[in-house]
């Protein structure tokens, strides 16, 4: 039977495949395997860099590149808040982007990588000279930031292409979140257990310190290379293991401005709600984060071991993110939420009150680390559920992923700028001595602030912004059934018109279905 396929890259003629069913659609949705860890593999770049960046860059730049704590905080500062404007302006730019033979988001994460991978082996870089260090840490590492944006941002907004089943991109999601979890276990460990072998005990014996320094200085950048390597080889997974599916057959909505673009996330309720509870939780995990080494060399004085500390956090939330996602399937996600992130505040109390003991700082790291799984988990399987529910809302505006996905990523970076700025502000403040091998008391009082009340009390703010949040289970599986309803009413009037359901993906393979 002849049939034309109108308004879909010109007019084809001439076509006799027969029409696909709702069934025939819902098992073309379902992703294999194999798709789902090719998928997952992408995120693992991102979680490697970042924990490597959050767990040591503060310590690296007061310590190694010996610069002055109230520089090291610009840097840390100034670098944060560079890259959470850039997320916005890149999700912009993406949901802009022409659809290509290899999709739209793909394309980004294809070319930002080498240039991402160079500017992150010079951060690590200690230059010869002294004066312009200040200046090569902060260009260096707004730089990479940037162009890990160029990676995140498609990589994020991805999650919506790969299926238009909600119950698979859950799916894809659970298998994304543990190997993220495995990526930041990969990045402590590589980084943490390469510098920990350069840490001997003689470091701060003065006769041996410059030996030290430039052992310590080689594998931070033994470290950074490997990761470079792993960022490269992840990047390559991706792309060649997942393909992009295009939206449907329904056009996109006219092209909007970036400030039209920002006036439509913040006007959406459900999802403002969202990112601000997970905005207090991030920068609770954030300022833990940044400050647990220095809190575990300096007032446990545990300077050996920390390392290993950190990687025990990254094992246990890595060993329980199957648990969480089974936790959110039976119990909801709201109710995730509840248990999940208040599960970590006895442990955050437990730490500063237990004097140094080198097993129940394990005991505890562990019984933390489940806890952190939540905190990695819940906010990236929410966010398709806010999404979807303003398609629901707003049928005819479409195209928008990148742009609520590039938002959430902004906040949760401008906390973790506003949470390193803060620590290394009140480490200076408090005394903090670069190259101490003791710190003053008051430094020991402030980094227990840093990791446990301050944490605490932004723990508690986000729960109570969480009860507000809208998005139930009923809602949200109202939501999966009114989408499911309006694929089908489509498929039914392209099949009344004689019109066939295109794919693109299947277009580019020379398959029309």
């Amino acid at each position: 039977v002849g049939v034309k396929i109108n308004q879909f890259h010109g007019s084809l003629e001439g076509l006799t495949t027969p029409f696909v069913s709702l069934s025939q659609r819902e098992q073309k949705n379902r992703l294999s395997v194999c798709n789902k860890l090719c998928y997952a593999v992408g995120g693992a770049p991102y979680q490697i860099t970042g924990c490597a960046l959050g767990f040591f860059l503060q310590i690296y730049l007061l310590d190694v590149a010996q610069l002055d704590p109230f520089y090291a905080s610009i840097i840390l500062f100034v670098g944060r808040a560079w890259d959470a404007i850039t997320d916005p302006t890149i999700g912009f730019l993406v949901s802009r982007s022409p659809w290509t033979r290899f999709g739209r988001m793909l394309p980004w994460i294809l070319f930002s990588t080498p240039l991402a991978v160079v500017s992150y082996f010079l951060i690590w870089y200690v230059p010869v000279f002294e004066d312009g260090r200040v200046i090569w840490y902060l260009v260096f590492y707004c730089l990479f930031q940037t162009l890990q944006t160029c990676f995140h941002v498609p990589y994020s907004a991805l999650t919506m292409f790969i299926s238009e089943d909600q119950k698979e991109r859950d799916s894809a999601t659970a298998y994304r979140m543990t190997v993220e979890v495995l990526g930041t276990v990969i990045g402590t460990a590589v980084q943490g257990q390469i510098v920990g072998m350069a840490n001997a005990p003689f470091f701060c014996i003065y006769i041996y310190f410059f030996t030290t320094m430039v052992t310590t200085k080689t594998a931070y950048n033994i470290a950074s290379g490997v990761i470079c390597s792993i960022y490269v080889l992840c990047a390559v997974v991706l792309f060649f293991g997942v393909k992009e599916k295009k939206e449907s057959s329904r056009p996109r909505s006219e092209r909007m401005s970036f400030w039209q673009g920002i006036r439509l996330v913040m006007g959406h309720g459900p999802y403002v709600k969202l990112v601000m509870g997970f905005l207090f939780t991030s920068l609770a995990f954030m300022l833990l984060e940044g400050n647990f080494a220095l809190f575990c060399c300096y007032t446990l004085g545990l300077r050996n071991d920390f390392q290993n500390i950190l990687l025990v956090i990254m094992l246990a939330a890595t060993l329980t993110i199957p648990f969480w996602q089974w936790f959110l399937t039976k119990f909801g996600k709201k109710t995730a939420v509840y248990i999940g992130i208040s599960s970590v505040i006895p442990f955050m109390i437990l730490v500063v009150c237990v004097k140094s003991n080198l097993i129940i700082t394990y005991l505890v790291s562990f019984a933390a680390g489940v806890g952190v799984a939540a905190a990695f988990l819940l906010p990236w399987s929410m966010l398709p559920d806010v999404v979807d529910d303003f398609q629901v809302q707003n049928p005819d505006s479409r195209g928008h992923e990148a742009i609520f996905y590039s938002f959430y990523v902004f906040f949760t970076k401008f906390a973790s700028g506003i949470s390193l700025g803060i620590s290394t502000l009140s480490l200076d403040f408090a005394g903090y001595m670069t190259r101490g091998c003791t710190q003053p008391e008051n430094v020991d009082i402030t980094l227990k602030v840093l990791v446990s009340a301050a944490p605490i009390g932004l723990l508690l703010i986000g729960l109570v912004i969480f009860r507000s949040y809208p998005i139930d289970e009923e809602r949200r599986q109202g939501n999966r059934k009114l989408l499911q309803e309006a694929l089908s009413s489509e498929c039914t009037r392209a099949q009344n018109n004689g019109h066939i359901y295109v794919r693109s993906t299947l277009v580019e393979d020379g398959r029309y279905q």
